[in-house]
């Protein structure tokens, strides 16, 4: 197994067991992280986004699949997640991008259809709009919204 391909494994198994400190060292220095609910995010940010999702979605369960190295910089792998959000059930398959440096994450970049998961989350009004840049904006910016709040609590 080459250091990249332990990286994403320590990773994903760190995210199923809500351990967010050995997830976040998983990350460079200077890594960044961009999805389409949350934009994108610089390292102490994208550190506090994971603290976030290992401590307040109780229900979170997670796999991953198909690891693939593009060369020594770069790698994919799919994943799923499965939580409830406002009593709602959400499942998203994510496509992770992943650029390494020395064996860890410098830039991660999880795709996943913007629609299905807002249809999912918001209900008719996700259904109704969830396509719209203006949905997703509006999303983004209540989603950094709370990331900043909860940021706050955790200096």
């Amino acid at each position: 197994m080459t250091p990249n391909e332990n990286t994403i494994h320590q990773f994903f198994q760190s995210l199923e067991k809500r351990d967010y400190k050995t997830l976040q060292a998983c990350y460079g220095k200077n890594a960044v992280y961009n999805n389409p609910v949350m934009g994108l995010l610089d390292t102490e940010t994208t550190n506090a986004m994971w603290q976030l999702v290992c401590t307040c979605i109780p229900d979170l369960k997670t796999s991953y699949t198909d690891i693939q190295e593009l060369d020594e910089e770069y790698a994919t792998c799919l994943w799923e997640e499965n939580y409830s959000d406002n009593k709602n059930l959400i499942y998203k398959k994510n496509k992770a991008y992943f650029r390494f440096e020395n064996g860890l994450i410098i830039e991660h970049t999880d795709g996943f259809n913007f629609y299905v998961w807002c249809r999912q989350t918001y209900g008719i009004t996700g259904w109704l709009f969830g396509w719209t840049n203006f949905m997703q904006k509006r999303i983004q910016k209540k989603a950094r919204k709370g990331l900043i709040e909860f940021t706050n609590t955790i200096k």
